[in-house]
């Protein structure tokens, strides 16, 4: 009996072991836990922002040229400061300026409006406009303006007279080309039928970037298709072609410069003329130079305003103007110290 017995309880304390869980392993995940510093700790961490040392030393070797290079503008004696500015604004300059103006302003107002007509004709059904507005871009892009300008200029030497009538037949009413072409009205009209190719080429590319499905909803709805153009396309379609057209304006203006070999007095011209009976070459150039950055500068300030003026249904709150900036600025610099002043 005490035998049994004493069997039977091993067998139980053997029963017993094999069926208790075995001992809890930790896992990976919860060490990682444990592991992680509590918010507390956290709190604690000293934050380091993040040092770009070669970003620095990048930036100060920028700031080394440009002052090395302020520095010989100011010192070097042979930009003739003294020069420069006895030039700046003499009337012979104000007056060339004045033609630069002119040149580029009916350049860019008689290329533009041809530009857009062009700009329809290759956008038309009529095969023969397309092919029409083809050819004249892809002649006017092809040939170098130097040598339209040459042409215009001498359009006397092919075309003695010009003249009205029936076509291949008798004509009714001519006139001599000695005199119908002068120097200004070459240079004008050279640059325009340039301005015209590269004009329509922009007014084409803004007019395909908008959706046609607008203008069919619009065609839909009734609407006329004048006011369809007039109300929906163009106002779309100028977001494109501003940036690309205003491109093309300063581009004229800086190229009015060629027309010097038709000696006419504009602004390049004008300063090889001085410079050639004083010699002295590198402050003219820089008066020249001043004024287009001037000039260049204005137009770049009414290319922002146009642009924003038409971003109108994309942006709904416009970023502030720079001007708009500054005031801000300004009034809470005046806050921050009408607080100051009552703190104190």
């Amino acid at each position: 009996m005490d035998t049994a017995t004493g069997a039977d309880a091993a067998t139980d304390a053997a029963a017993a072991t094999s069926t208790a869980p075995p001992a809890a392993v930790p896992s990976p995940a919860s060490v990682a836990v444990a592991a992680e510093p509590s918010g507390d700790d956290l709190a604690a961490l000293k934050v380091v922002p993040a040092r770009h040392y070669w970003r620095w030393a990048a930036g100060a070797a920028a700031l080394v040229v440009v002052a090395q290079f302020g520095h010989g503008l100011l010192t070097n004696p042979g930009w003739d400061w003294d020069t420069f500015f006895l030039y700046l604004t003499a009337d012979t300059v104000l007056k060339a300026v004045w033609v630069t103006l002119q040149l580029t302003f009916y350049g860019t107002a008689i290329g533009f409006a041809l530009g857009i007509v062009l700009a329809f004709m290759r956008l038309s059904r009529s095969v023969i406009l397309q092919t029409v507005a083809w050819t004249y871009i892809w002649a006017f892009r092809s040939i170098p303006l130097i040598v339209q300008l040459l042409f215009w200029f001498n359009l006397a030497y092919l075309y003695k007279e010009l003249g009205f009538g029936i076509p291949f037949g008798p004509v009714l009413w001519s006139f001599d080309t000695m005199n119908l072409v002068g120097a200004l009205s070459a240079a004008v009209i050279g640059l325009a039928l340039h301005q015209a190719a590269y004009a329509a080429e922009i007014v084409r590319g803004g007019i395909i970037s908008v959706d046609s499905g607008q203008l069919e909803a619009a065609a839909a709805l009734g609407i006329p298709r004048l006011r369809q153009l007039r109300r929906i396309l163009l106002p779309q379609a100028m977001r494109g072609i501003l940036p690309n057209a205003a491109n093309e304006v300063i581009s004229l203006f800086k190229g009015t410069s060629i027309v010097s070999v038709m000696a006419i007095g504009e602004l390049f011209y004008q300063v090889q003329v001085v410079y050639g009976r004083n010699g002295r070459v590198v402050p003219l150039l820089m008066v020249a130079t001043a004024w287009y950055i001037l000039l260049t500068t204005l137009l770049s300030l009414a290319q922002y305003y146009v642009e924003r003026h038409f971003a109108r249904g994309a942006e709904r709150t416009p970023p502030p103007t720079p001007l708009q900036r500054a005031r801000a600025f300004t009034i809470r610099m005046r806050a921050a110290a009408a607080t100051g002043g009552i703190q104190k």
